[in-house]
């Protein structure tokens, strides 16, 4: 590791999601310029410093700390982010593709369409599924309609119906009535 002049970086660090932190990246202009295993003080290049205050950002996606360093005393923020893997969804026919959080967002918005659910709800809804992933490398199309379903019960009967009918390729109203009658409400 080199030390260089680095006042007007942004430093962001990264964590796995066992919560611990693993490096942090210094973007300059957004390159990558120097990969740091601690977290050093951005002024002296000390690696003991302490976190004075920590707020998430209002998506959850990241989490905001101010630092002080105990060697000069410099505070400094840093951002902390979940790392990710590419999860590979299998469809049918074996054919694979990577998960695409969009695509199923609008998926469920179909469903939930003139219905009285946020989108907070929504994305509530895609996180906890997402959190229930987040170990693996693959899954099948199946597995997420299906994790959907079962989210969509709980929140709204009527988007339950709506997806189910969809992935379910209901084609008359007896397939809405055999489906309804499986489920118990």
């Amino acid at each position: 590791m080199r030390k260089i002049n680095i006042k007007n970086y942004k430093f962001y660090s990264f964590l796995y999601c066992n919560i611990t932190i693993f490096s942090i990246i210094v973007l300059y202009k957004t390159q990558y310029i120097v990969i740091l295993e601690n977290m050093y003080c951005i002024n002296c290049w000390h690696d003991n410093t302490r976190v004075t205050d920590s707020r998430t950002s209002e998506d959850w996606k990241a989490i905001r700390r101010r630092r002080e360093c105990e060697n000069c005393h410099n505070r400094f923020t840093t951002f902390e982010k979940i790392e990710t893997t590419d999860l590979i969804v299998e469809k049918s026919w074996n054919r694979k593709q990577r998960y695409d959080r969009d695509k199923l967002e609008d998926s469920i918005l179909k469903a939930v369409n003139k219905r009285n659910i946020s989108i907070n709800q929504i994305n509530d809804l895609i996180r906890k599924m997402e959190f229930k992933w987040w170990n693996r490398n693959e899954i099948t199309s199946k597995e997420i309609w299906k994790n959907v379903l079962d989210s969509l019960f709980l929140l709204d009967e009527v988007a339950y119906i709506r997806y189910a009918s969809v992935h379910l390729n209901f084609e008359n109203s007896r397939d809405f009535i055999e489906f309804i009658n499986k489920k118990t409400f």
